[in-house]
C-alpha cells in the first residue's frame, strides 16, 4: 500500500527509496497490494480469502520508524507492546507474551521463530528497512501454507529484489531514544544477468524509565551486514544468494532467584548475541501457469545472559538448516494446484547454570512436511473453493495434519466475500520439553518453586472459523472487514507436581511446576480497515479491532502459575493515519492510537501520537524529524514476570538524514 500522492515529484533515481507518487504507485489501496504469504503465489489482496494487511516500503518510510516492531504497530488488530527497550511482545488475536508462541514470524521465508522457547527475538532481526520491500502479515491461521507455529498468525519481511537497490544509499540520525543509527548500502552489476549489493548498519537505543523513574538498565546496540546476489541464468530461470551477519548487547534488570545466597535479589543483566544466515533459492518457469523452486538455508544464533547477582550465565547456541522444494501448476483451466516438501534439522546446544538447567545440554530435532493446495474455480471470475492441508512429522509431538477449506465470492471487481475453517497446531519447544529445573520463586525458607519440562507434552491445538468482507466503493475510497472464531483444545499450562529434596548446591525443597495440556478455551474478534484518498494531497487510513477470550482449565488441573492471558491482550484497539503533502517537497505524516488497558498486568489503556515531518530540498536528499508517544512524558504497554521493574515507553525525539545517487 504506497503512501504517494500525485503533486508529489520523484525525488530519488535510481534508487525510489526518499518519495513515490501515485502517479508511479497507483494501487496505494490494501485490496490493490500483492501478497505472497497467504498462498505462496503472489495475488492482489482483493483476490485472497484470509485477513491480511500488507506494509509497503513507503508506508515505512513516511511513518519514520526505525525497526520491523515498530513498524508492525500499524496493522490493524496486531497486538504490539514494548516491554523494555530492547525486549517487544507481539501477537495476533491474543495470547501476547514476550515469548508469543502462535505467531510464525519469517523474513525472505527464513523461519526465525526460536526453537528453544517458541517466539521471537526481535532485537536480533534488526533488517535495514530501506532495503524492505513490504511486509506481509496474516492475521489468523497460516498452517496449511507455512506449518506448526502458524496458528494465530504470519509475519514475512519480504526484501527488494536487488536491481530496485542500485547506487548508493546512505543514512544516518539520533535523538532522546533512537540515541544514533547509521546505515549504508550499495548495489551494483557484474554484468548484464548479475546484479549485487552489500550494507551495513549500526544502532543504539536509549534505556526506558521505570514507574518511579528509575534507570531500566536495558539500552543496546546492534551492528549488522549483508548482502544479496540476483541472477538472471536464463530467461526461465533466476538465482538468489543473500546472507546476513550480525552482533550485539543488551541488558535488563531482574530478580533472580538461585538456592545460593543471596536467594533472591534484584540486579543489572548482562545479554550478548551474535549470528548470521545464509540463503540461496534457484526458481524455474516452465510456462506462464507452472513453475517451480528450490530454496536452502543455514542460519545460526548465539545467545548468552550473564547474572551479575549469581556471578552466572546461560549461553545458547541454535543451528537450523532447511531445504524448501515448491511446484505449482494449472492443471485444468479451472484448477491450480500448489504443493512442496521440506526438511527442516536444528541442533540447540544451552549450557547449564546455578538457576536453570537441562536434562540434556545438546539435542537435535529433525522436522518434515510437505502441502498441498487445490484451487478450483466454480464460476469464472465469482466464485473459488480452496482446500489443502499441511502435513509434518517432528520430534516433539509426532505426525501432525494441518487442513483449511476457502471460499471466495468476487460479485464484481469491487467486492470481494470470503470464508476459511482450518485446524493448526502449536508443537512444544525445548524447554517445555526439556527443562530439568528453574527457579522461579522463593516460597519460604529453604523452599524454593521451580519449572520443569514434561517429555508428553503434546501440541496446542485450534480451529479457527473467519468471514471477510472487502468492498471498494469508489477509486479513493474501500473498506475490509474480517471476523473470527477461534476455539483451543489442549492448551499448554503451569501444574504443580510432587515436592522433592534437591542436595546442590545446599539441601532445599523444590515444589515442581510442570507444562501440561490442560487448558481450553475460546477467543473471538472483528477488525476493520478504513482508507480514504481525501484530496490528491491528503490520505487516511483508519482501524478498529475488537478481541474476546474466554479460556478454561480442564477437571482434574491444579494450575499453581495461572497465567492470564484474558487479560494480557487488550479487548479494543483503534488508529488513525494522516499522511499530507504540505508541499511539494514537505511532507507530514501523523498516527494516533489507541490502546485498551490490560487488567492483569495493571497497565492503563493510553492514547498517543506520532508525527513524521520530512523535507527534501534538493535531489537525492531527504531530511526529517521525528516525534514519538508524544500525548505523555511516559506509559507503561506490558509487565512480564520476567522483568523486576515494569518498564514504561518514553516520549521521545530523533533527527535523520537520507542521501542516496
Amino acid at each position: 500500500m504506497a503512501l504517494g500522492f500525485s503533486k508529489l515529484t520523484m525525488a530519488l533515481t535510481p534508487d525510489p527509496v526518499i518519495v513515490a507518487t501515485l502517479d508511479e504507485e497507483l494501487n496505494w489501496l490494501q485490496a490493490e497490494s500483492v501478497i505472497f504469504s497467504a498462498s505462496r503465489t503472489e495475488q492482489r489482496v482483493l483476490e485472497t480469502a484470509a485477513a491480511v494487511f500488507v506494509i509497503s516500503q513507503q508506508d515505512i518510510k513516511r511513518s519514520g520508524v526505525n525497526s520491523v516492531p515498530e513498524a508492525l504497530r500499524m496493522v490493524p488488530g496486531l497486538q504490539v507492546a514494548k516491554v523494555n527497550s530492547n525486549t517487544w511482545a507481539i501477537s495476533s488475536r491474543g495470547f501476547n507474551a514476550t515469548d508469543s508462541n502462535k505467531l510464525l514470524v519469517m523474513i525472505d521465508g527464513r523461519t526465525v521463530y526460536h526453537p528453544v522457547f517458541s517466539g521471537t527475538l526481535w532485537r536480533t532481526k534488526d533488517v535495514m528497512l530501506e532495503d524492505v520491500e513490504r511486509i506481509e502479515v496474516i492475521k489468523g491461521s497460516g498452517a496449511t501454507m507455512w506449518g506448526s507455529n502458524a496458528v494465530n498468525g504470519v509475519i514475512n519481511v519480504i526484501t527488494k529484489k536487488v536491481r530496485d537497490t542500485q547506487g548508493v544509499l546512505a543514512t544516518a540520525g539520533g535523538g532522546t531514544e533512537e540515541r544514533a543509527f547509521a546505515s549504508m548500502r550499495y548495489g551494483g552489476q557484474l554484468n548484464d544477468n548479475v546484479d549485487y549489493r552489500a550494507y551495513v548498519k549500526y544502532a543504539k537505543r536509549d534505556d526506558l524509565k521505570s514507574t518511579t523513574s528509575a534507570n531500566g538498565n536495558d539500552d543496546w546496540e546492534n551492528i549488522q551486514g549483508g548482502f544479496r546476489v540476483d541472477s538472471e541464468l536464463t530467461d526461465k530461470d533466476s538465482v538468489t544468494l543473500q546472507g546476513d551477519i550480525y552482533r550485539g548487547n543488551a541488558g535488563s534488570y531482574r530478580t533472580i532467584v538461585a538456592p545460593v545466597a543471596p536467594t533472591s535479589k534484584a540486579g543489572n543483566v548482562g545479554e550478548s548475541f551474535s549470528g548470521g544466515n545464509v540463503l540461496s533459492k534457484w526458481s524455474h518457469t516452465l510456462s506462464a501457469t507452472a513453475g517451480y523452486s528450490m530454496q536452502l538455508y543455514f542460519d545460526q544464533a548465539e545467545d548468552e545472559t550473564y547474572f551479575s547477582t549469581i556471578n552466572d550465565s546461560v549461553k545458547t547456541l541454535v543451528r537450523t538448516y532447511d531445504a524448501d522444494f515448491q511446484n505449482h501448476f494449472q492443471l485444468q483451466s479451472w484448477q491450480n494446484v500448489t504443493w512442496g516438501l521440506g526438511v527442516r534439522h536444528v541442533t540447540t546446544n544451552i549450557n547449564n547454570s546455578v538457576n536453570f538447567s537441562f536434562k540434556t545440554l545438546k539435542r537435535d530435532s529433525t522436522l518434515y512436511n510437505g502441502f498441498i493446495q487445490d484451487e478450483l474455480t466454480l464460476l469464472p471470475d465469482t466464485l473459488k473453493f480452496i482446500i489443502g492441508s499441511k502435513f509434518e512429522h517432528n520430534d516433539f509431538s509426532g505426525f501432525e495434519i494441518q487442513p483449511n477449506a476457502k471460499l471466495i465470492f468476487t460479485p464484481d471487481k469491487k467486492q470481494t466475500v470470503w470464508a476459511s475453517v482450518s485446524r493448526s497446531v502449536r508443537i512444544p519447544n525445548r524447554l517445555e520439553h526439556d527443562l530439568q529445573l528453574l527457579y522461579l520463586t522463593q516460597v519460604a525458607p529453604g523452599f524454593f518453586s521451580g519449572g520443569q519440562g514434561n517429555s508428553n507434552l503434546d501440541s496446542e491445538q485450534l480451529i479457527s472459523y473467519e468471514l471477510g468482507y472487502r468492498i471498494q466503493p469508489m477509486d479513493t475510497l474501500s473498506f475490509d472487514i474480517a471476523a473470527f472464531y477461534n476455539d483451543y483444545d489442549k492448551l499448554a499450562t503451569g501444574e504443580m507436581g510432587t515436592p522433592f529434596l534437591q542436595t546442590t548446591p545446599s539441601p532445599h525443597v523444590v515444589i515442581p511446576i510442570f507444562a501440561d495440556n490442560k487448558g481450553s478455551g475460546e477467543t473471538y474478534g472483528v477488525e476493520l480497515v478504513a482508507e480514504w484518498q481525501a484530496l490528491n494531497w491528503w490520505r487516511f487510513q483508519g482501524s478498529y479491532s475488537y478481541l474476546q477470550m474466554q479460556l478454561h482449565s480442564d477437571a482434574g488441573s491444579n494450575v499453581i502459575l495461572p497465567a492470564k492471558p484474558e487479560g494480557e491482550s487488550p479487548h479494543h484497539q483503534f488508529s488513525i493515519r494522516s499522511s499530507m503533502d504540505l508541499l511539494d517537497d514537505v511532507h507530514l505524516d501523523t498516527t494516533v492510537r489507541y490502546v485498551d488497558n490490560l487488567p492483569y498486568q495493571n497497565i492503563a489503556s493510553y492514547t498517543e501520537m506520532d508525527i513524521n515531518l520530512a523535507w527534501v530540498p534538493i535531489k537525492n536528499l531527504e531530511l526529517s524529524v521525528v516525534g514519538q508517544n508524544l500525548l505523555d512524558s511516559q506509559h507503561g504497554e506490558f509487565n512480564s514476570s520476567a522483568f523486576s521493574t515494569p518498564m514504561e515507553v518514553q516520549r521521545g525525539f530523533y533527527g535523520k538524514v537520507s542521501f542516496s545517487y
